[in-house]
């Protein structure tokens, strides 16, 4: 059936209701019809009984109506040793006489002597006894069913205007419940109608549309429904403005590697065509000039391609692609990374500071390598001379932690929340002394995550800290 729910709910429920009171007023009319019968068959018997005692072999059916008092609609027919006679009583002290046609009509619808049901000429059905004598004489005699009809009339009617009026109640009754049960789920549907007309798919979105609380509970379906929607918009609005913030990251990202990559790309343009010049202007004198121009060309052609190796590297972790798991001995990574920067940064002072056990992980040694010698590169480059570098390797709550600390001048507040982001600098002027790709944080972080870990950082002036955390799960080599 189609409609809204509030209209089938109210058709099904008064439908039931009136088919229910129906079938209760035709059974209760079916018993009172019988019970009002019986008490007609009992008043027709003790009229029967009143009558026989007046019975006079001489008189005829009106003489002895006459003679006393029954109920207004009797009727009394004799046959008697006088002849066949017949009488009713239509009134009050008035007794009418019938007519032997009535007469004949009255005992031709008699099949059987007893109790039965027949119309009387002008009076109506009558219920009526047939009494047959000796020798050919009989008497019948009857009262008006009329007034068990009119019972049964104004019971059926009551019942009618009752159960019409109960109906009609119970609509109102049923509208008002059901539509205030319905208005949280009327609620629910225009927010989810707001939901659907907003421009979700691009641009930023601000996705404010709720259910309000007080049509939301965990008492009733309805109430669960708006709690279940509501909680599906927190989980989308988070989505999406997680989606805005990767956006706004990705257009960053490619901004930034266009920017890395324009450079070299306008050195290696400059350099052959200088080359070129050379060679068409002076041929025999272009030696020098030409070998300087390709050795800037080599150098910028290296360092585009460390940076789209960077970029590969990324993508592949973030693919989970790219590792190769086996045992790491995180204390022999930490001294033999220390034992590297030594040379490169001879004027900082470096300490290994391990336990007296080795720190085992699951890892892929070779990039977890990379993240330690990324690490203490960013100490020697962005630290001044004379500066103390500690790494450090223990077990912290189930963890291995390697940590890299510097006494330093500490990282730019500034910088702090995007230091791990791609193509991040501290220095904003973007030189190139260093010769990285802007990339380092970004894949040591990554590569931290993709072995279940975590890399971070806190730093206050003369106290930073970047501190790798990996699961402590020893593991067999791969082979």
């Amino acid at each position: 059936m189609r409609g809204s729910l509030q209209t089938r709910l109210m058709v099904t429920v008064i439908g039931m209701v009136a088919l229910i009171l129906t079938l209760v007023g035709i059974a209760t009319g079916a018993v009172l019809g019988r019970i009002l019968d019986a008490n007609l068959n009992t008043q027709l018997a003790n009229a029967v009984s009143s009558v026989t005692v007046r019975l006079d072999p001489g008189a005829t059916a009106a003489d002895i109506l006459a003679s006393g008092r029954q109920p207004e609609g009797f009727v009394f027919v004799l046959q008697g040793p006088s002849g066949l006679s017949g009488a009713y009583v239509s009134g009050p002290q008035q007794v009418t006489e019938l007519s032997a046609d009535d007469i004949d009509e009255i005992l031709a619808q008699l099949d059987r002597s007893g109790i039965s049901t027949v119309e009387i000429p002008g009076e109506g059905d009558h219920r009526v006894f047939l009494s047959a004598q000796p020798g050919g004489l009989f008497f019948l005699a009857g009262l008006p069913v009329a007034p068990v009809t009119a019972t049964l009339g104004q019971i059926f009617t009551t019942v009618a205007l009752v159960t019409t009026g109960g109906l009609l109640l119970l609509g109102v009754a049923i509208a008002v419940v059901i539509r205030a049960g319905l208005r949280p789920l009327r609620t629910v549907a225009e927010t989810a109608s707001r939901v659907a007309a907003m421009p979700l798919s691009e641009g930023e979105v601000s996705l404010t549309a709720r259910v309000p609380e007080d049509q939301v509970d965990q008492y009733s379906e309805i109430g669960r429904v708006g709690h279940a929607l509501n909680t599906l918009l927190e989980h989308v609005s988070r989505s999406l403005s997680a989606r805005q913030r990767n956006e706004e990251r990705m257009r960053a990202f490619v901004a930034d590697a266009s920017h890395e990559l324009r450079t070299p790309l306008a050195s290696i343009r400059g350099y052959s065509e200088l080359s070129l010049r050379a060679i068409s202007q002076h041929p025999d004198a272009a030696g020098e000039t030409t070998q300087a121009s390709l050795e800037r060309i080599q150098a910028q052609s290296l360092r585009m391609t460390a940076l789209v190796e960077d970029l590969l590297l990324l993508a592949r972790l973030d693919e989970g692609q790219e590792l190769v798991f086996g045992s790491v001995d995180l204390t022999r990574l930490a001294l033999e990374a220390v034992e590297d920067a030594r040379p490169t940064g001879p004027d900082h002072r470096w300490i290994l500071d391990t336990e007296p056990e080795p720190v085992v992980v699951a890892g892929d040694a070779g990039r977890l390598h990379q993240v330690a010698a990324n690490l203490l590169a960013n100490a020697r480059t962005h630290t001044p001379a004379g500066t103390t570098v500690t790494v450090g390797v223990s077990r912290d709550r189930g963890d291995a932690v390697l940590s890299v600390h510097d006494d330093g001048p500490g990282i730019d507040p500034a910088l702090a929340e995007e230091l791990f982001e791609r193509f991040s600098r501290a220095d904003r002027s973007r030189a190139r002394q260093t010769g990285g790709t802007g990339l380092g944080l970004s894949i040591a972080r990554a590569i931290a995550e993709a072995h279940g870990g975590s890399l971070s950082v806190r730093s206050a002036p003369g106290d930073t800290t970047f501190e790798l955390r990996l699961p402590e799960r020893p593991s067999t080599p791969t082979p």
